[in-house]
């Protein structure tokens, strides 16, 4: 199974900016779906945003433009630049990927990686 290594999360400032890392640990032939979902405590997972096989991308409704979701083919990795964070944007962020690799299908989850924002 392809394994996923996030990176990126910490503290923040309200108004600041982090950009998440998801590095699949083999070569994606096609993916169907690069994800990043967040949650919050006590809260249910949410989407955050979506990248779709063709190029089309999907944000919750709270992003309003502040993020984008952006992949590097060459590195087999999903990222996520979130500027204007709001301390509500707090939570740990997980990456999903769809999609196939030379054994196949995959569907994987990274550990998560927890984020920050600071009033």
């Amino acid at each position: 199974q392809v394994q996923l290594v996030e990176s990126g999360g910490g503290l923040v400032q309200a108004g600041g900016s982090l950009r998440l890392s998801c590095a699949a640990s083999a070569t994606i032939l096609s993916s169907e779906a690069m994800a990043w979902y967040r949650q919050a405590p006590g809260k249910q997972r949410e989407l955050v945003a979506r990248l779709i096989r063709g190029g089309s991308t999907f944000y919750g409704d709270f992003v309003k433009g502040r993020f984008t979701i952006s992949r590097d083919n060459a590195e087999n990795t999903v990222f996520l630049q979130m500027n204007s964070l709001k301390p509500e944007d707090s939570g740990i962020y997980s990456c999903n990927i769809q999609g196939y690799y030379n054994r196949g299908w995959f569907d994987s989850w990274g550990q998560g990686t927890q984020v920050t924002v600071s009033s």
